[in-house]
């Protein structure tokens, strides 16, 4: 007996559940999937112990809203703190006289946010908006030891160190990033990483060279 042709009504609802099968099972026969991972791993040198680095990602595509919270870079004991502040570009920074003494912080005309806060006395507060990516050093025009850096970074997707080396950055969106750090006696490396959603990847920085740091985190 000669089979009976598929009514094309019914040929379409068969194409259309194959090509939602296709979707869940292969998602490269549709849209991308959505969703988000973790990068974790180690930047393997010794100045890691006594000198944080910041690890971040170059290129990830669109807009991300700024953390209302402000981080504070403050002075107390002829001291500031942190000795490396890791920010998304857009945050504000509170910047206390947590001392006893009068400070004049500023930082130099060619880092990425150049000012000059003049004379202030314990308790004064001041503050940046740090609108473009790169490193701003903090330095004091009255006490020469003190200094410390900012780290601009170009989106969330950024994270310090521990004293061992390893970091951890989460809630990545799946792709391929270019993903380096920065460190004040360190040359950077970069390297290429492919974030899948659900899933952890791992980086390792080692084979590293000393060298001066860059003010630039775009290069």
């Amino acid at each position: 007996m000669a089979r009976r042709a598929m009514k094309p009504t019914a040929l379409v609802v068969v194409l259309g559940l194959l090509g939602i099968l296709g979707y869940f099972q292969y998602p490269a026969l549709g849209e991308p999937t959505s969703g988000t991972g973790t990068i974790e791993g180690i930047v393997d040198n010794a100045l890691i112990a006594t000198d944080t680095a910041v690890v971040y990602l170059k290129d990830v595509p669109g807009d991300f809203p700024v953390a209302k919270n402000e981080p504070t870079m403050s002075q107390k004991k002829i001291t500031f703190n942190p000795k490396v502040l890791a920010v998304q570009v857009g945050t504000k920074v509170k910047c206390p006289n947590d001392d006893t003494v009068t400070h004049n912080i500023f930082s130099p005309t060619k880092s990425a946010k150049a000012f000059t806060f003049g004379l202030y006395p314990p308790g004064s507060n001041k503050e940046l908006e740090l609108t473009k990516v790169g490193v701003v050093p903090f330095l004091c025009n009255i006490h020469a030891e003190m200094s410390a850096f900012c780290v601009v970074c170009p989106n969330p997707f950024f994270a310090k160190t521990e004293k061992d080396g390893k970091f951890k950055i989460e809630n990545v969106p799946a792709g391929t990033y270019k993903i380096t750090y920065w460190h004040e006696k360190l040359k950077p490396k970069t390297l290429d990483v492919t974030v899948t959603a659900g899933k952890t990847e791992t980086v390792s920085f080692s084979g590293l060279e000393k060298g001066k740091y860059s003010i630039d985190l775009l290069k």
